[in-house]
């Protein structure tokens, strides 16, 4: 019960219809919910600047040190595409679309609780002033329905209101702390000789929190700016799974607009200089996750 159910959910009702066996279409359904959050990727990118942003959002979520997680049976790629989506029809004010996103995403990952907040208060303002209708009043109701469903059917089923959190804790020992664990751990890892994925998740948490601010800075649209805030208090103010939290932190990709709208100003020839040695990386990194890391992503 600790893991949500949509994902495991939807292999286990295509498993039947197809003959891949169930390991084999957890990662075809993986694959293709990667593809499907690169295209949102790009569809927001495309909206709020113009395509050649939206080409390398998509292309700078695909070269992440974790992408290769991509192929992989994990769920952060099937709830990037509905995150992605959702915050594309969120921009578009398609109220409805944007909070049945919400749902199943909340439905997908325990961060789903960022996403729905997000809809919700856009929502919410939307309804205080008037606008579209009846829409964002339902969008209200849809879009939490997800993520507080599952919790709450998990509390039925142990007997307690904090069930999924309870089980957290005791069976995973994931508590929220405001980041206080994650903080003596990169004091660790930044004190003492350690293997290479904790250096690179380190890595990736500071640039993750200096692109908030450049984010910040560039006056994203405040929905962007609140969700990619939102997945960052929940990663890394949870204790515990240290080096995990840039797998994590793969559905925060607005984090990576300032650096795609720097890539499309400069020109092709300089994006793809500075895309050539990330690719590199990033698959001699997906090589050591699978064969030299004992442990998950």
């Amino acid at each position: 019960m600790a893991f949500f159910p949509l994902y495991p959910r939807l292999v286990g009702a295509l498993e039947p219809l197809t003959p891949l066996g169930a390991r084999a279409t957890a990662l075809a359904v993986a694959a293709v919910a990667a593809l499907a959050a690169a295209w949102g990727l790009f569809a927001v990118g495309e909206r709020l600047y113009d395509r050649r942003v939206g080409i390398l959002l998509a292309v700078l979520w695909g070269v992440l040190p974790h992408s290769i997680v991509q192929n992989m049976s994990y769920s952060e790629g099937i709830f990037t595409a509905f995150a992605a989506w959702s915050l594309y029809a969120l921009l578009r004010r398609s109220w409805l679309l944007a909070a049945v996103l919400s749902l199943c995403a909340g439905l997908t990952r325990p961060t789903g609780s960022a996403l729905l907040a997000v809809v919700c208060l856009a929502a919410l303002i939307a309804a205080l002033r008037r606008r579209d209708g009846w829409r964002p009043w339902a969008a209200l109701v849809i879009a939490p329905a997800g993520w507080v469903g599952y919790l709450a059917w998990v509390g039925r089923q142990t007997g307690r209101p904090d069930g999924w959190f309870h089980i957290q804790d005791a069976g995973w020992g994931t508590t929220f702390d405001f980041g206080a664990d994650t903080v003596r751990v990169a004091q660790r890892v930044l004190a003492q000789p350690t293997a290479l994925t904790m250096y690179v998740v380190t890595l990736v948490v500071l640039i993750a929190l200096a692109l908030f601010v450049l984010s910040a800075l560039d006056r994203q649209p405040w929905q962007l700016l609140l969700y990619s805030g939102l997945i960052l208090l929940t990663t890394l103010g949870a204790a515990g799974y240290y080096h995990a939290k840039a797998r994590f932190l793969l559905p925060a990709f607005p984090l990576l607009l300032p650096v795609a709208v720097a890539l499309a100003r400069a020109g092709w020839a300089r994006a793809v200089t500075v895309l050539t040695p990330l690719l590199i990386v990033s698959a001699y990194f997906g090589g050591y996750v699978l064969i030299i890391w004992n442990r998950s992503p």
